[in-house]
């Protein structure tokens, strides 16, 4: 991080152009509690601080650390845009702002976005020019009450349990880009790898006649291979690229090879618009109850991923912060992550499909609970469904990400009416797989499994005692899956054979410092599950047990270990919070390096 520009890298790794400005840094700024300032003039007036964008307030690289409830805050800065951009629409992007976001540039408003977790653009064209400086004023509501898709953001004022500070308003990159009057959109990369190629849909903001575009894939010696098909016939040309059969590499982790690929729009030989993307070449298949990645069983050693800093909360300090979590976990012996209740900025993405990470993309459901009536006690939102469209077409082209998860353990009773919640949970299961055929659907993890067809099922068990885990979790040879319940009630759909994994187990509370008080479950201002481990060679006792269970079990193709790291007062993470060790990372290794039953032949 520099003192001018905090994460300076391009926040879209995969659709990039030389024409792009980062504006991260100083913003002008002031808190609104009683979302007032609109009609008190804010719009108009100077605003009375400073933050350093995109640091939300609550933290304390933002400069301001006030962990209070804001139910409104405003930001402003001018923006010049670049002289040499001249022919070019200047697009202002916005990477997350939680959680209702409007944006007017010199008093004009030019868009609106609800939900903390996904992009925008505003289109300035018309209201700014090459060479001119606009004023730029956000202001992002972030209401205490009411259903909202939150995350882990407490709905009250401590951090309590598996509940943490909250974050309000712009907490990823915002950036200018100039784009040509007729551009190429966010391209869909589908990887091939029966046909050994991709195929790349690549939407445009016009088709004019005689346009052509243009895919060529690289890989480091040079051109693997080209196509070009007409530009002015399909809303969204479609071109396939088929590799040479020496040159097609598959992604893996372990092997982690990506192609790069320059997307062209051309007119006759003129170059209309380019961008830079790159791609790996992998598949994702369900044989009865095995997921498969390149048509092997790739047994899925996966940590909890929460994405919190203690100095910077949601957003990553720098981007050097995104890769050690990264290595953090594959030094453990995990080989990819559950990215929970967070919508992952781009950047992480990046860098796990460059290091061979495997990720299921997640949305931040929480915070709909309690809202109805006792029968129908989840309200999630329209909303809900919108933004979860909005993250899966942003993500759909990373190789890392090898399944979805719209929601996380809603534990609503199942009975005879239909709900909101049930409305909603097929919503976001049917829209994930209209948008994505190539990877599984997990329609809710943990608890309310509520469509029949969901590609995958999962129970989360927090059970400490070795062999009574290894019995509640031990069932599916008879067809008998572990289900969660909820106050002794039903709350998932019957489990129909489906691939099965133990998506959150273990936990264990493991805090060095309070060894001498480590007995029974006194909480004081720690948090974690069951009864605190009595000192280190406990803790390796109890991961050794619980994951040798699932390691042992041939009919589960994974697990997900909570968690990576400490967060705040939850202090159940292989790592501290702030990524120092607190126990012998070499041995819980050793554990997950076993083979496990999955894997083997026959």
């Amino acid at each position: 991080m520099t003192a001018e520009i905090p994460r300076p890298e391009h926040p879209r790794p995969q659709v990039v152009r030389d024409t792009w400005i980062n504006l991260n840094g100083r913003w002008d700024f002031e808190f609104d509690p009683g979302d007032s300032g609109l009609e008190r003039g804010l719009l108009e007036t100077a605003l009375s601080g400073t933050i350093m964008v995109p640091f939300a307030p609550e933290s304390e690289l933002s400069g301001i650390g006030d962990v209070d409830f804001h139910e409104a805050v405003w930001y402003r800065r001018e923006v010049t845009i670049p002289a040499g951009w001249a022919g070019l629409r200047p697009q202002l992007h916005f990477a997350a702002v939680d959680h209702d976001a409007t944006v007017w540039v010199d008093g004009n408003e030019v868009v609106r976005h609800r939900g903390g977790f996904t992009p925008f653009t505003a289109d300035l064209t018309g209201l700014a020019e090459a060479g001119q400086t606009v004023t730029v004023t956000v202001r992002a509501r972030d209401p205490r009450r009411g259903p909202q898709a939150r995350g882990k953001q407490a709905t009250w004022y401590a951090n309590t349990g598996c509940h943490y500070t909250r974050t309000t308003g712009i907490w990823q990159s915002v950036w200018l880009e100039g784009v040509p009057e007729v551009a190429i959109g966010r391209p869909r990369i589908t990887p091939d790898v029966a046909g050994g190629r991709f195929h790349v849909s690549v939407p445009l903001t016009a088709n004019r006649p005689g346009q052509r575009v243009r895919v060529e894939v690289r890989d480091e010696a040079g051109v693997v291979a080209t196509d070009e098909v007409a530009a002015d016939l399909d809303l969204a040309p479609s071109a396939v690229v088929n590799l040479p059969a020496e040159r097609v590499h598959l992604w893996q982790p372990g092997d982690p090879h990506l192609y790069d690929v320059d997307i062209t729009l051309l007119d006759g030989d003129t170059v209309l618009d380019q961008v830079a993307s790159y791609a790996g070449l992998r598949s994702v298949s369900i044989d009865g109850r095995k997921i498969l990645l390149n048509g092997k069983p790739v047994f899925q050693r996966l940590v909890l991923d929460q994405g919190y800093w203690p100095e910077s909360l949601m957003t990553a300090p720098s981007e050097e912060a995104l890769v050690r979590d990264i290595e953090l976990s594959l030094a453990a012996g995990f080989n990819g992550a559950r990215l929970h209740q967070k919508v992952f900025e781009e950047r992480f993405l990046y860098h796990a499909d460059r290091l061979g990470y495997l990720v299921w993309g997640e949305f931040g459901d929480w915070g709909i609970s309690g809202h109805g009536t006792p029968g129908d006690h989840q309200q999630p939102t329209a909303s809900f469904v919108t933004q979860w469209l909005e993250a899966v077409e942003r993500d759909y082209s990373h190789p890392s990400i090898i399944g979805w998860c719209p929601l996380n353990e809603t534990y609503q009773h199942l009975h005879d009416r239909i709900t909101q919640l049930d409305d909603v949970t097929r919503a976001m299961f049917l829209a994930t797989k209209a948008m994505d055929t190539t990877r599984p659907v997990l329609d809710a993890s943990g608890y309310s499994h509520r469509v029949l067809e969901t590609d995958v099922w999962d129970s989360h068990n927090y059970t400490q005692d070795p062999e009574q885990f290894a019995r509640e979790v031990g069932g599916l040879a008879r067809g008998e899956a572990h289900t969660n319940t909820h106050d002794g009630a039903t709350i998932s759909q019957p489990y129909a054979g489906q691939p099965y994994f133990v998506s959150e187990y273990g936990g264990i509370w493991w805090n060095p410092e309070r060894a001498a008080e480590a007995l029974g479950t006194k909480r004081d201002d720690s948090w974690g599950y069951g009864d605190r481990v009595r000192d280190e060679e406990g803790f390796h006792e109890r991961f050794a047990g619980l994951t040798n269970a699932l390691l042992d079990d041939p009919e589960m193709f994974g697990y997900c270990y909570t968690q990576l790291t400490d967060v705040f007062q939850e202090e159940n993470g292989i790592y501290r919070f702030d990524r120092s060790e607190k126990l012998d990372v070499s041995r819980v290794r050793a554990v997950q390096e076993r083979p496990a039953a999955f894997e083997r032949e026959g």
